[in-house]
């Protein structure tokens, strides 16, 4: 599933349509794809994992899922979910989710929440985590309404880097290694898109994938399935902190929210 900073380069990409007519749209999404022929493209945006292809009467939302992909100016031999044509060349999206968005895209979306968005506000988020002293940490990074765009690559290596285990409990970490979880968020994601556009993200992987613990020098432990998320998770036992008893977690606390 392509995280946050890989949406921005695709909607860097998309930009090129801005102002462009729409003049063909299909595919084997259910929607009426007719209504969007003869709008114009008002503008390309991003939320968390999600594009947004903002017309005059209409935004189109694309969500890539796991195995989503998309073409500009290019085709594959598959049928699209959605194809959208201009005069000057055309759009492909498949194996994605494809959604309408009715109305002014700020009653639908919370830009403070995306980690990358210039409305990002860390004070917010840290209140945000406050109120859910229950909540994993590793949950924490992947739950889109706190961290919209964050996803388990980022998970894994902000945790990494901050020492702090993935089933510390967001309660009992001490302020100061809080605020640290939300800075890294935000640091290691733009570092993420940098690394990602020179084609050199996997160099800079600390623990995703990885088997040994670069300060320790010991094998890290690899979680098929870990948290109430359900994603892989590779972390050091000896390095990262595990903060407060997890075993027992209040069960009103809702799972994290990778998928939104």
């Amino acid at each position: 599933m392509p995280e946050g900073p890989s949406i921005v380069i695709l909607r860097e990409e998309v930009a090129v349509f801005a102002g462009c007519t729409v003049t063909r749209a299909e595919g084997s999404a259910r929607l009426d794809t007719s209504r969007l022929v003869g709008q114009v493209v008002r503008g390309v945006h991003s939320w968390g994992k999600h594009l947004l292809i903002e017309l005059e009467d209409v935004a189109v939302r694309i969500h890539l899922l796991l195995f989503g992909s998309y073409r500009i100016n290019a085709r594959k031999e598959s049928t699209p979910r959605l194809s959208l044509g201009f005069a000057g060349g055309e759009l492909n999206f498949y194996a994605c989710s494809v959604q309408f968005i009715e109305g002014p895209l700020e009653q639908t979306y919370d830009w403070s929440r995306d980690v990358m968005s210039d409305a990002w506000r860390p004070r917010t988020t840290l209140k945000r985590l406050r109120e859910r002293p229950r909540l994993l940490a590793c949950d924490a990074l992947l739950d889109q309404t706190l961290f919209a765009g964050s996803g388990n690559i980022i998970k894994n290596e902000v945790l990494y880097r901050i020492r702090v285990h993935p089933l510390s409990l967001i309660g009992e970490l001490p302020a100061a290694k809080l605020r640290e979880l939300v800075r890294e968020a935000r640091t290691y994601s733009f570092q993420f898109l940098d690394w990602k556009k020179a084609g050199v993200l996997k160099v800079h992987w600390l623990a995703h994938t990885k088997t040994i613990c670069v300060r320790c020098r010991i094998p890290l432990v690899k979680a098929k399935a870990l948290g109430r998320s359900r994603r892989r998770a590779f972390f050091c036992e000896r390095c990262q902190k595990r903060y407060g008893d997890s075993t027992q977690l209040a069960a009103d606390e809702p799972g994290a929210v990778d998928e939104a």
